[in-house]
């Protein structure tokens, strides 16, 4: 039986206004509040959606668009995202578009043309046509993992980390190259078309290796899709036109854990084992010379995998919290200052693997 706003209130022993207020966060009484939850709860009351949008010219709900739901770091994300919302009365609709630009843009325009106050996109490309429909959107619209100007943007410092994991990257192959001859640098990247992990990322760690005097030569890097498969094929690759690498350097933790297995896979006398020294840590072994992999994004399946290999540490939830307060604020009181907001990062050493 569908209630009506008449009848909670008739159980409630309260006014219709109050029930009004209740449902639309306006000032109640705790005590009429108590009496409001418990009539809800025990009836399962849904307002109506429709009326609701009719009455405050909001829908509550926001338009989310991930690149891919099977991400640790897009999970942590939308975890941040629904954390706010849900905390102030807003629901999230999910949209994944598989790394796809093109649904991107699908759903942009479905989102914006279907009753949400707003929309949030998780990006990694920023294509002409999204800086087209990000100027001309009639919702607010903000984006996370990518720095843009035609929204308001929360994004990571890519090239700091980039360039911090250089750095830790040549003060290991100098520690090595005391004791044995020292390897190169071999680095799996990923479009660069991704401004942020592609080219921003890529950028520092070249940078902090070249700030201490070492080089990736060209001929020792390739470039992978955000995949495990990706990362195994591209370091399979290396490995077998390659015989003197030290360092493979991957744009994410996920690339990193297809380079890790395809070191396994490359030669039949590599055997994995735990060790305990410095904390758990599993060792590769190839043709009696370990390589390090290096990745980012701190992926908490691979570091209990692995025991955790150099890798940085975004905060993923934290970009996910801020951009939904960030939209919100714009949604309910007309926040006009354009926002750019970048979060820093924690570079996390491994258990003595780099």
């Amino acid at each position: 039986m569908v209630m009506t706003i008449k009848e909670i209130a008739q159980l409630a022993g309260v006014s219709s206004a109050a029930v009004s207020r209740y449902l639309n966060g306006g000032y109640v009484s705790a005590e009429k509040k108590e009496q409001i939850r418990k009539v809800i709860q025990e009836t399962g009351y849904q307002p109506s959606a429709q009326a609701r949008i009719l009455r405050t010219k909001k829908a509550c709900l926001v338009g989310v668009v991930v690149p891919k739901i099977n991400s640790e770091s897009i999970s942590r994300v939308t975890a941040g995202i629904e954390q706010v919302l849900s905390g102030r009365g807003y629901q999230m609709l999910l949209a994944s578009t598989d790394n796809d630009p093109v649904k991107e843009i699908t759903y942009l325009k479905l989102f914006e043309n279907y009753p949400v106050d707003g929309i949030i996109l998780i990006g990694t490309v920023i294509t002409a046509e999204h800086r087209r429909f990000l100027k001309s959107s009639k919702v607010p619209v903000v984006v996370i993992g990518q720095y843009t100007r035609y929204a308001n943007c929360i994004y990571h410092d890519d090239h700091g980390a980039g360039k911090a994991m250089g750095k830790l990257v040549a003060a290991e192959l100098k520690k090595v190259s005391k004791s044995e001859k020292c390897g190169k640098v071999a680095y799996i990247g990923v479009t660069k078309e991704d401004k942020a992990v592609g080219v921003a990322r890529e950028d520092g760690f070249r940078s902090g290796l070249r700030s201490e005097g070492i080089e990736i030569e060209k001929d020792y890097t390739r470039t992978a899709e955000f995949t495990m498969d990706a990362g195994y094929q591209a370091a399979l690759d290396l490995l077998e036109q390659k015989k003197d690498i030290t360092v493979i350097s991957c744009a994410t933790d996920t690339i990193a854990a297809g380079a890790i297995e395809a070191l396994l896979a490359h030669s039949r006398q590599i055997v994995p084992q735990f060790a305990l020294d410095s904390g758990r840590r599993m060792q590769y072994i190839l043709n009696n010379s370990e390589i390090r992999v290096t990745g980012f994004g701190d992926n908490q399946f691979l570091k209990a995998v692995t025991g955790g290999i150099p890798t940085v540490h975004f905060g993923y939830k934290t970009s996910g919290i801020r951009g939904a307060e960030l939209l919100l604020d714009v949604i309910e009181r007309g926040e006009k200052i354009p926002i750019e907001m970048k979060l820093g990062f924690q570079l996390v050493k491994g258990n003595g693997i780099c």
